[in-house]
């Protein structure tokens, strides 16, 4: 049964390191094998290791000239929103530009091209420096490229919240829906987190796995000798629409958004509630909002980055909602890495793509729990389930949580 709340999700453009389609992502991640791998651009720093969008010539897909003036994060989500969009069969020739809206998560700008920039810059060489370097690089420049590249006219803006971003841009354009100030919204979000200077920060900061002799087995996410998270990138964006809408014009509806959630640790800078409050905090917030009790959830896409503290924070956090006995249970992350605000988005498709297939993908590189903290995680094999209501868990720096609850229609 639809309810007032409810939101249809209509159409879905995913480009990750499992593959430049929806359909291609979603078969990597039912391998179970990461993706992972020595990455050239990140030779000579402590951890070299990433997972990557391969064969993705932006020169050919877009045209020198709009390439050069976008950055990469603007690259992979111009795919993908042109793909949502023919998915929700949409025509931007015809349909009311006025209503589209365009709200993507970005957690932050590019910093490729501001380390080549400033590099030009330090050296005493200031008209070096591109006169594209600004507008290639400001956060909000993706979706107003998105509006540019499809003629979306409505309300046009980026949510940035970390590797929360993409789940919280999609529960900002819920609400732009249930206002009334748009028919159709564009959301999801994007982000290339392979630069040098990314690579280097994390690894400074003791985030990074460095697992550098064996990196398809670095991202193990629950797993207790996890070390880190490997860095990836990649862009999801979905079409979402009013229930009535979306049945006037004879859409597909692939599955309700039910209800999001969103709190503050409060804690720390960078480093979660160890007990995992906030993130309790943010998935209670969603199961009422989405008028759903425990009960109700037959499936959990845990955020999982396979860092020592977040992932005991998001167990600890999940074996208090579920009263000990949470449900079927994957992290993504461990086949596709560590988009960061990509990440939000990339998961919430996922997890509509479970909900479509009746299975759970598993999780890879899970060998041991650690004891009292286990979790019924899927592992090796997609597992077939009966799946009416799943959660979708996204948290980020900041003590920065998001929480969807997605649903069959």
């Amino acid at each position: 049964m639809t309810r007032s709340r409810d939101v249809a999700i209509t159409g879905i453009g995913m480009l990750t390191p499992g593959g430049r389609t929806a359909d291609a992502t979603w078969q990597a991640v039912c391998q179970g094998r990461s993706l992972a791998r020595t990455d050239p651009e990140l030779a000579g720093l402590p951890v070299d290791i990433s997972c990557r969008v391969d064969e993705f010539d932006p020169d050919a897909v877009y045209g020198r000239r709009l390439a050069r003036r976008l950055d990469r994060f603007a690259h992979l989500v111009l795919t993908t929103a042109r793909q949502a969009v023919t998915d929700a069969k949409l025509d931007p020739a015809s349909w009311e530009s006025g209503r589209v809206g365009v709200i993507l998560g970005v957690g932050s700008n590019s910093l490729e091209t501001y380390e080549r920039e400033f590099t030009s810059l330090g050296r005493g060489r200031p008209t070096a420096v591109s006169p594209l370097a600004l507008p290639r690089s400001l956060p909000n420049m993706v979706a107003g490229e998105v509006a540019l590249f499809l003629g979306a006219r409505g309300p046009n803006f980026t949510v940035s919240s970390a590797c929360a971003s993409g789940a919280a841009a999609i529960g900002v354009g819920r609400e732009m829906l249930l206002s009334g100030a748009c028919d159709v919204v564009l959301v999801g979000g994007t982000e290339s987190g392979r630069s040098r200077m990314s690579a280097t920060c994390f690894a400074q900061m003791q985030a990074l796995s460095r697992r550098t002799d064996d990196p398809a087995a670095a991202s193990r996410p629950f797993d207790t000798e996890r070390d880190g998270l490997v860095l990836s990138e990649g862009a999801a964006v979905l079409v979402m629409e009013r229930p009535e809408h979306a049945q006037q014009r004879g859409a597909q509806v692939r599955a309700l958004l039910r209800g999001y959630g969103s709190s503050a640790d409060a804690h720390h800078p960078v480093a979660p509630h160890p007990q995992g409050e906030g993130a309790e905090q943010a998935m209670r917030a969603a199961l009422s909002d989405a008028g759903c009790g425990i009960g109700d959830v037959d499936h959990v896409n845990a955020h999982g980055t396979s860092t020592p503290v977040g992932d005991t924070a998001e167990a600890l956090a999940l074996l208090r909602l579920f009263r000990g006995a949470p449900p079927a249970v994957t992290a993504t992350k461990s086949v596709l890495g560590h988009a960061m605000s990509a990440s939000a988005a990339i998961e919430a498709a996922l997890t509509v793509l479970a909900l479509e297939h009746q299975a759970i993908p598993p999780t890879a590189n899970l060998r041991q729990q650690a004891p009292g903290r286990e979790l019924d995680i899927v592992t090796d094999r997609p597992r077939p389930a009966a799946l009416g209501v799943a959660l979708s868990n996204s948290f980020g720096f900041g003590g920065q949580n998001s929480v969807l609850v997605l649903a069959t229609p």
